[in-house]
């Protein structure tokens, strides 16, 4: 917990708190459902709070359900889960300018509280790292914040569904509440042409890959969007005029 308790009192983590805020109730509804799904998957109620505390990642969460409700071999269940969310290392190269310079207990707690919106949110806040220690304060303490409110929605609504499991209808699926948070992350970062144009092409690839095996339809879809991120990132540089040499 030190990588929040060294940025409470900064006034950029409430800053960092009111940018997630408006999704927090989805966020809520997606842990509320999974915390669900995972007692009614067969896991013990003490198995499903350790796994929400220690995992803290309802993606992979959702996706080895299934297979620890059929005792499928751990091999593949653990395989499912590290193809799930490969995209964290893509996560982790983008963030290392951000946090090398902080010793590695920091980093540890900063990877742990740090899930997809967080990352979306902060480096929409922070486009370039800080090159000084008070602009470095500023992206810590806002990351705090932010991924502080995101942990906590998330895990207040997964434990109330572990203990609430048998008073809270089947139908409501665990799936749809799942969708409606990603969606709205989704839109929220969707606000350009280009980014249209990406995130239309990576479901596609998604869609067309969805009965491979392990996933692996998302991790196909994660390489075509950088794909076409960098080629659109090319052909805008070439495509500029170079400014003439004094």
């Amino acid at each position: 917990m030190f990588f929040l308790q060294r940025n409470l009192t900064h006034p950029a983590f409430q800053e960092g708190l009111s940018s997630i805020a408006s999704v927090c109730v989805g966020i809520f509804a997606w842990g509320l459902m999974t915390g669900v799904a995972m007692v009614n998957s067969g896991l013990s109620q003490a198995d499903a709070l350790a796994m929400t505390l220690l995992v803290f990642a309802g993606s992979s969460q959702l996706a080895v359900l299934p297979l620890l409700a059929v005792n499928a071999p751990w091999s593949v269940v653990l395989a499912t889960a590290f193809c799930v969310n490969l995209r964290f290392v893509v996560f982790s190269a983008h963030l290392r300018a951000y946090l090398a310079h902080y010793p590695r207990w920091y980093r540890l707690g900063a990877s742990y509280f740090t899930a997809d919106i967080t990352y979306v949110q902060f480096t929409q806040r922070f486009p370039t790292p800080a090159t000084n220690p008070e602009g470095r304060a500023i992206e810590q303490a806002y990351l705090a914040g932010n991924a502080f409110l995101n942990w906590a929605s998330w895990m207040s609504g997964s434990i109330l569904g572990i203990l609430l499991t048998h008073y809270i209808p089947a139908q409501w699926g665990v799936g749809f509440a799942g969708i409606l948070a990603l969606l709205g992350l989704t839109c929220k970062m969707v606000n350009s042409p280009r980014r249209w144009l990406v995130a239309v092409l990576a479901s596609v690839a998604a869609c067309l890959t969805v009965a491979w095996p392990l996933k692996l339809n998302i991790l196909f879809a994660m390489v075509v969007s950088v794909l076409i991120c960098l080629g659109l990132e090319r052909y805008t540089s070439l495509s500029k005029p170079h400014s003439a040499a004094p």
